[in-house]
C-alpha cells in the first residue's frame, strides 16, 4: 500500500471524539484505494483526491457522532448508500454495529461487496433494491434502531423512504449540506404522517474547514401507516405535503 499522511484525518476524528486503531486506519486507506480504483471504470464519486475523500466522505460520514451516540450493538440501515457513505464508513469505525447497505444500482453493490470482503468485515450485508420495495411488512419494515442517509433528495421524500425501516423509539438521521429551514418546515407534516417527529437539528462545519453540514435527527414515535412508502417513484415525484 502506498504511504499516506493520515495526520489530518486522525486529527479531524479526534475533534469528533473518535479514536481509531491502526487496523481501522489501514481499512480506511484500503477503502480509499479501492474507491479510486473502481471509480476508474464506474461512477462512484466525483471526489477522488486523498485529503478530500478523507474529509468530505469519511470524516463527514462519521460526523453523526455530533448528534447521536453510536451504540455498538444497534442495527443500522443506510438507504441509498452509493459508494458506502455513510454506512460503510460507520461500520469500519464502529465494527460491532449490525449494518445493512441498500442501493438501487447493482454495480455499486458489487463494489461494496468487494470492499467488505477485502476488509474482512462481519455483521454487514448489502441489498440491491429500492427502498419502496424493501420497506414492506414482509421485508425489512421497522427492523432497525437507526436509519441513515446522505442521499440527495428533499427531507419529505427521504423520510418516506427511511422512516418505515425504523422501529418505534428509533431514529432516522438525514445528512444535509445546506441550510434548509424552508425544507424543514415543508417536511414536518410528512414526517408526522410517517410516524416521526424532528427531535432536533445539528449544524456545524467539518473539522478544520468551512464545509457546512446539517444533521436532522428524527425520532420514530409511532408506526408508519401501512400505505407508506408508496410505489416506486411517487415519493420523489409527489412528496407528501
Amino acid at each position: 500500500m502506498a504511504k499516506y499522511n493520515t495526520e489530518q484525518f486522525e486529527h479531524d476524528l479526534q475533534s469528533l471524539g473518535i479514536s481509531l486503531t491502526e487496523k481501522q486506519i489501514e481499512q480506511f486507506l484500503t477503502y480509499y484505494e479501492m474507491l479510486t480504483e473502481w471509480n476508474g471504470f464506474m461512477n462512484l464519486t466525483a471526489i477522488t483526491e486523498f485529503e478530500d475523500v478523507m474529509k468530505k466522505h469519511f470524516v463527514d460520514s462519521l460526523s453523526i457522532v455530533k448528534a447521536y451516540e453510536i451504540d455498538q450493538e444497534i442495527s443500522v440501515i443506510d438507504v441509498g448508500t452509493g459508494a458506502g457513505f455513510p454506512g460503510l464508513a460507520l461500520k469500519i469505525a464502529f465494527p460491532q454495529i449490525q449494518m445493512t447497505l441498500l442501493d438501487s444500482l447493482n454495480k455499486r453493490i458489487q463494489f461494496l461487496d468487494a470492499v467488505i470482503e477485502k476488509l474482512n468485515l462481519f455483521h454487514v450485508k448489502t441489498i440491491h433494491g429500492r427502498a419502496e420495495d424493501f420497506a414492506k411488512p414482509d421485508k425489512l419494515r421497522e427492523q432497525f434502531t437507526l436509519c441513515v442517509s446522505r442521499a440527495v433528495a428533499n427531507l419529505s421524500t427521504l423520510s418516506e423512504y427511511c422512516l418505515p425501516f425504523v422501529h418505534v423509539g428509533g431514529y432516522f438521521i438525514s445528512y444535509k449540506s445546506e441550510k434548509s429551514s424552508e425544507e424543514t418546515k415543508a417536511a414536518q407534516k410528512a414526517i408526522s404522517i410517517l410516524g416521526g417527529q424532528i427531535e432536533r437539528q445539528v449544524d456545524f462545519n467539518l473539522p478544520d474547514s468551512e464545509i457546512y453540514r446539517n444533521l436532522y435527527i428524527i425520532e420514530k414515535v409511532k408506526p408508519t401507516p401501512i400505505k407508506y412508502p408508496r410505489k416506486a417513484g411517487l415519493p420523489s415525484k409527489e412528496p407528501i405535503n
